[in-house]
This record gives structure tokens, C-alpha cells and sequence, in this order.
């Protein structure tokens, strides 16, 4: 008799775990942010971030090549929004970790040029 050994599943945070949870959306619509309604972190590259001088409202600066030193600290039980810079391959595979762990986030579709282009409140970084 052969045994099989099934990976955990994924833990999203609803009321039932898969791998691909249906009940847990990955991104969000640029104009449906509201970064008063939700934790926002700004997960763009080092590099993209330092060159920009600009963030969402309330946004906090994540490095997302040390996501293994913040993730542990993130709430499981508060809306999540994430962005970078134009919310591809970063925005992915950071929204990949925090579903992994339980973490309730999406990501802005487009990143923070769509969110500027559809009339999100932007503010000058703090330096």
C-alpha cells in the first residue's frame, strides 16, 4: 500500500482553506482603494522606491527581497493592500507569501501608476 502525503493547504483566512481560494481576492481596482479603510504597505523594489518620491496616503515601505523579516509581524485579521510599482511579478509573488500565511491582502492592479491614473490620493514621501 502505497501512502501519499498531501501538502497543507494554503492558509487564506476564510472559512475554507484550498489552495486557490475563491473567497479571497488577489488584487484590487485602482479606484476601489481606500488607504483609509485598510493596512497599506508600498512593496516596491529598493531601487524603484528610493527613485520615486511618491507614496499612498499611510503607506509603509516594505522591502520585499526581505519579506522573511516582516511577514511574521503582519496582522492575520485586517484588510491588507499592497502596491508596487506597476503590479506584476512583485506584487505576485508577495501576495504569494502573505496568502501562504494567512494574511488577508491583495494588491493594486497596476501598482502606484494606475492608482495615480485613476485619481488616487498621492502624498510626497517623507525624507
Amino acid at each position: 500500500m502505497e501512502i501519499k502525503i498531501q501538502p497543507a493547504p494554503k492558509r487564506c483566512g476564510c472559512s475554507n482553506p484550498t489552495e486557490k481560494c475563491e473567497e479571497l481576492a488577489r488584487t484590487i481596482k485602482p479606484a476601489k482603494v481606500n488607504p483609509d479603510k485598510a493596512l497599506v504597505f508600498d512593496v516596491r523594489r529598493e531601487a524603484d522606491y528610493a527613485a520615486s518620491d511618491e507614496v499612498i496616503p499611510g503607506a509603509i515601505w516594505k522591502n520585499p527581497d526581505k519579506i522573511d523579516a516582516w511577514i511574521g509581524a503582519l496582522p492575520r485579521t485586517q484588510d491588507v493592500v499592497i502596491y508596487s510599482q506597476r503590479g506584476g511579478a512583485v506584487s505576485n509573488s508577495v501576495i504569494d507569501r502573505l496568502h501562504a500565511v494567512g494574511v488577508k491582502a491583495r494588491f493594486i492592479e497596476g501598482g502606484i501608476e494606475a492608482y495615480r491614473a485613476a485619481g488616487g490620493r498621492i502624498d510626497r514621501k517623507r525624507r
